[in-house]
């Protein structure tokens, strides 16, 4: 489904560090099954506090495994204020690139390291301290800021790729658009672009293009990794499809559908497309 760099492969079907430390100094876990994506990272320190042994379990797709696998090699040997200043970008470019749709798992790699050097240290933050933003992930108002400070996000599409913030019921677009423009004028950055209002099309040429994008853009990613898809019906701005495969038992199918299935419908096709999914 994605253009995946050969050390994201290799990392993927040949992990390292995979298990768990039982008498770990250090444990953290993030994500959730119900979102898709899950890690648990844990580590042992030497005798000179730097980390001697780091594992992972991880629950995910293959940008998962491979982001969890190659911070695992990236931290073995640092002090915690070093690990501690490692990015999601220095674990994407540790790979060699991961495609934006999956930056996400970097993110969430970074995030589960903090938690487990936070640990250690007898630290903990709750996610009640914060706003909420995104109900359907919970991601939070920080989270997001953060994202966008850090990889100089500047559209909601953008911050979803990266935390996942806005990629269920879409409710929280206007708070994420809010967030983005507050953190970018902070950071002395130009507003947001404008998009360009798409060219109204008539019913048949929206069908027309609809069918056209799924089979150029979408469905020969989706078999790529296993899935399919079939178009079932559209009536105005909603697409109805079915998915197949693996995509159809998939944790992660709704993220699939919002995130790129419709994010691809929305930029070849018209910005009002709403896409769902008709179960058997």
């Amino acid at each position: 489904m994605w253009d995946y760099t050969e050390k994201v492969k290799d990392h993927f079907l040949n992990p390292r560090n995979v298990g768990e430390i039982e008498d770990a100094d250090g444990a953290g876990e993030v994500g959730s099954l119900a979102c898709g994506d899950a890690l648990r990272l844990t580590f042992k320190l030497d005798e000179n506090k730097r980390i001697k042994e780091v594992k992972f379990k991880t629950f995910g797709c293959a940008s998962a495994i491979a982001s969890s696998s190659a911070l695992t090699e990236i931290v073995k040997g640092m002090t915690l204020e070093e690990a501690g200043k490692v990015t999601n970008q220095d674990i994407a470019n540790y790979l060699g690139g991961l495609p934006v749709e999956k930056m996400h798992c970097s993110v969430m790699g970074r995030e589960a390291l903090e938690t487990a050097i936070a640990n250690y240290r007898g630290q903990k933050v709750a996610k009640e301290d914060f706003e909420i933003v995104c109900k359907c992930f919970g991601v939070t108002d920080k989270e997001i800021e953060r994202a966008v400070r850090e990889n100089d996000l500047k559209t909601v599409e953008q911050v979803t790729y990266y935390t996942k913030a806005g990629g269920g019921c879409g409710e929280c677009h206007p708070k994420i658009e809010a967030i983005i423009e507050k953190v970018r004028k902070e950071m002395g950055r130009e507003a947001p672009p404008i998009k360009p209002e798409k060219k109204k099309l008539t019913n048949i040429q929206k069908i027309k293009l609809i069918e056209e994008t799924l089979g150029r853009e979408i469905i020969p990613a989706l078999k790529a990794d296993g899935g399919d898809l079939d178009l079932i019906d559209v009536e105005g701005n909603k697409v109805f499809v079915a998915l197949r495969g693996k995509c159809s038992f998939c944790p992660s199918s709704e993220f699939t559908l919002k995130q790129y299935v419709e994010t691809k419908l929305r930029e070849f096709v018209s910005d009002d497309i709403e896409v769902e999914e008709v179960k058997p």
